[in-house]
């Protein structure tokens, strides 16, 4: 083989080669111009899409009110981490409208700290985002947890501040939907033992008290998920969670099996109280 003769072949290689690099590369994400929408962007664009749907509202008996814990519920892999799993299979299963007693609305935002979700549920015609507005949605349960990410970039004193921001959104969310029970449920314990015993657990001897003393008492029930996510040590159990903050499927899935029967028992006492709705 002449030397011209190879050399033309390692160029048509090189040429081929290109071609299938080039072929690949247009399947990237990276090589396409997209515009910059954070994932609260996208929630905050679903919720209003639902909150539209005045038939599928009118069905609606839970509606789940929070933060990223509460909005990744919605999630099944993780888009940020791979090989993490959220939750929702469990979801689906459990909230989705497989169970009509159960079927929910999922209004948390991941990054939303408690004043954020004041605005949420104030209002439009008080300036806010009228998360609550829609007159077809009238759940029986509202189904709270928030106040972790108002542990970071803290106000002092910092468990304060947690207490009074709930104590806020729990008359904000009594007085957009009277009719509705809340179940106010507890922080879940973090990977930092210190955050644990300094504020997490404090909060929660503090929401338990609030959701016993008027005026709460008459509209809040409070559910403890804490002892469900500790060891016999009372350390985060680390297999339930993505991060040392948010559960991950397992988590999910032991947070369902605490309020599935809570709700039911709720509905039992009612029932039984001859309490109306």
């Amino acid at each position: 083989m002449t030397r011209a003769r190879t050399l033309r072949r390692v160029l048509i290689g090189f040429a081929l080669a290109a071609m299938v690099a080039a072929t690949a590369a247009a399947d990237f994400a990276s090589v396409k111009p997209a515009p910059r929408v954070e994932h609260w962007q996208r929630r905050q664009a679903e919720i209003d899409e639902a909150l539209k749907d005045t038939q599928a509202l009118s069905a609606v008996k839970l509606v789940f009110v929070g933060d990223s814990i509460t909005d990744f519920w919605l999630l099944d892999d993780n888009p940020w981490v791979k090989g993490q799993k959220y939750g929702r299979k469990v979801w689906g299963a459990s909230f989705g409208g497989a169970v009509s007693a159960n079927r929910a609305l999922n209004i948390g935002i991941s990054g939303d700290r408690i004043e954020h979700v004041l605005y949420r549920v104030l209002p439009r015609s008080a300036g806010g985002l009228g998360h609550l507005d829609a007159p077809a949605l009238d759940p029986e349960f509202l189904i709270v947890k928030l106040g972790i990410n108002n542990t970071w970039a803290a106000e002092e004193p910092v468990v304060d501040s947690v207490v009074e921001g709930v104590r806020a959104v729990l008359g904000a969310l009594h007085e957009r939907k009277p009719r509705a029970r809340i179940v106010l449920q507890s922080l879940l314990p973090t990977s930092e033992e210190a955050k644990n015993a300094e504020v997490v657990r404090p909060v929660n001897v503090r929401l338990v008290q609030m959701a016993q003393s008027p005026p709460f008492a008459a509209f809040t029930t409070y559910l403890d998920l804490y002892p469900a996510f500790v060891d016999p040590s009372g350390r985060q159990i680390a297999a339930l969670f993505t991060d040392g903050l948010h559960p991950n499927d397992v988590g999910y899935r032991v947070w369902r099996d605490r309020l599935e029967p809570f709700l039911r028992a709720a509905r039992e006492s009612r029932a039984a109280s001859g309490t109306p709705r």
